[in-house]
């Protein structure tokens, strides 16, 4: 399906990953090289803008980090991104420019596009969120199923084999997911779509979309 690519979920230049998208059709394809793509990006960021620190751990300059956030390698934090009070990165995540991890929020195995926030007690693992995504207070993603199969991506009526134990959601480019919702293992939204509060949802979204709840989701509506 056209609407689960890459090319039709994000715009690859508001990330400093976009080489790690190059070769890949799919997002969930690109989530078994994070690490390694960080460890190799990491060694050729200019010293100038990012100030390496131990465990292998590239920091922008002129980002903020708070005091009490807990970062753990590999990790980059792009321009201008904040990092704030009780953020704990367990690393293998990209935080993009200008974006913002919140309080007691978790980042495991991520890529965050440019300006992407998820800035209150959220959860983000296995994951992409694209270009100014915005994850509500509380909603998370969830990315191992509960019997422990491996990740099926459900869109209409076909299905895709991710092949992987553990994914959590892909968002396009300006999405918006409300307060306290989970996205389950192997959801896509797409770009410009709504997620109503204190939803669960599963498989794909269409792009420009409103999900008002499972079996519920309507276009929205060009004035």
């Amino acid at each position: 399906m056209e609407e689960l690519k890459i090319k039709n979920l994000f715009d690859l230049e508001e990330t400093i990953a976009a080489e790690l998208f190059a070769d890949a059709e799919y997002p969930w394809e690109i989530l078994g090289r994070i690490r390694d793509f960080i460890m190799r990006l990491g060694e050729t960021l200019p010293e100038e803008k990012f100030e390496k620190r131990g465990g292998n751990v590239w920091i922008a300059r002129s980002a903020r980090i708070a005091e009490t956030a807990c970062l753990n390698g590999p990790l980059i934090v792009d321009e201008e991104a904040e990092i704030r009070h009780c953020a704990f990165i367990r690393g293998s995540a990209i935080v993009g420019k200008g974006a913002v991890v919140g309080n007691s929020t978790e980042l495991k195995n991520v890529v965050l596009f440019n300006k992407v926030q998820v800035p209150h007690y959220n959860y983000v693992g296995d994951s992409i969120l694209g270009y100014k995504a915005h994850m509500g207070a509380g909603s998370i993603t969830s990315n191992v199923k509960s019997d422990k199969t491996l990740v099926t991506v459900k869109a209409g009526k076909e299905m895709f084999e991710t092949g992987l134990k553990k994914m959590g959601a892909m968002l396009g480019d300006s999405v918006e997911v409300g307060c306290n919702s989970v996205l389950n293992p192997g959801t896509i939204i797409g770009r410009n779509s709504n997620i109503y509060p204190v939803s669960c949802v599963r498989g794909f979204v269409p792009e420009g979309s409103i999900y008002k709840k499972q079996g519920e989701i309507v276009k929205k509506r060009l004035d």
